[in-house]
């Protein structure tokens, strides 16, 4: 398989950012290692360095799944973030997966062409797990990555490497990864740190699900207005934490970053007939605050049916629908 040029694998890189719902910028070079990226994210801003190669086979017979990034261009020791997280990275261009390496075990090594090795059945296994774990027999562990998980890869990686390598915290990690319940007997029995790690990359593994899924079944355009651009949200009808809200789809919307915070702020809210409508009451209360400016042509926007999924079973909820006015005292 030929190796990706380095522009295409910063293409790549900045992509995935993209699909997990991050601005990635790029600082400096598209074609040297380390690539230098500030993440924008609704949490604020990631510093990254990312070191990325192509994946590609290992060229053993007797081992066909063995995939491997050669370390080439670089000299050891891997120049660490000062400000931020490190990754090692590779991308299988074919599948348009990535893979994740421990950079502490691999940044320094003997000069030449070094190379780190990941089962590709972990990486194949990545694209309907969004993480998947391949413990060497070293117990060291490499990551299948989907493109829309490479942020919560990137916020975790330092503790997914460090705490996975039994095979009961590969078992939990690898559930974790699918966003998948972890029972409290099995969370009680690891460290604090530990069981930190695996709650984050649970919640944030099942909200990289949910947006995946939900924007699928809007063909990635925003209900409200048609747009996709790679800027659309996964919005929850009934707000996460509320009692009975879910991250089924038919609890989720397609939308803008600006039609989003409209919709969990009040200020717009989904009626039964499917129209996307101005919650007077709150449009009167930002008028009062002189906070109304562009409010007519906003208005222009609403009151018009939004864009379903084409599958009914996907569309909103009209039980998710009644439950989220009523607690947003719109009706």
């Amino acid at each position: 398989m030929p190796r990706l040029a380095g522009e295409d694998l910063t293409r790549a890189l900045l992509q995935g950012f993209e699909e997990s719902g991050a601005a990635p910028t790029l600082l400096g070079s598209p074609r040297t290692n380390p690539r230098r990226l500030v993440i924008n994210q609704s949490a604020g801003s990631l510093s990254v360095y990312a070191y990325i190669w192509t994946l590609t086979p290992g060229g053993r017979p007797s081992l066909p799944n063995e995939y491997r990034i050669q370390m080439t261009g670089v000299a050891p020791p891997l120049r660490a973030n000062p400000d931020g997280m490190t990754l090692l990275l590779g991308f299988e261009p074919s599948l348009e997966v990535f893979a994740g390496f421990d950079m502490h075990r691999h940044r320094i090594f003997t000069a030449g062409s070094p190379s780190v090795q990941i089962d590709i059945r972990s990486v194949r296994q990545a694209i309907s797990d969004g993480l998947a774990v391949d413990r060497k027999e070293n117990a060291e562990l490499a990551f299948g990555i989907r493109p829309d998980m490479l942020l919560v890869y990137s916020h975790t990686a330092n503790e997914l490497h460090r705490y996975g390598r039994t095979l009961r915290e590969k078992q939990i990690i690898t559930s974790a990864g699918k966003g998948l319940h972890v029972s409290p007997h099995l969370l009680a029995r690891l460290t604090a740190p530990r069981r930190r790690t695996v709650e984050t990359v649970t919640r944030l593994s099942r909200d990289a699900a949910f947006k995946r899924l939900v924007l699928q079944a809007y063909d990635f355009r925003c209900a409200a207005t048609g747009l996709q651009l790679r800027l659309v949200d996964a919005a929850h009808i009934l707000p996460v934490g509320s009692p009975g809200s879910t991250d089924e789809i038919s609890n989720g919307l397609a939308l803008s970053p600006t039609y989003h915070r409209a919709f969990d702020s009040g200020l717009i809210y989904l009626h039964p007939s499917m129209e996307m409508r101005l919650n007077q009451a709150r449009a009167d209360e930002l008028v009062r605050l002189d906070l109304g400016g562009g409010l007519t042509d906003f208005i222009g926007t609403l009151n018009r049916p939004i864009i379903l999924p084409s599958n009914p079973s996907l569309r909103p909820s009209p039980t998710f629908i009644e439950q989220a006015n009523r607690l947003r005292d719109v009706v």
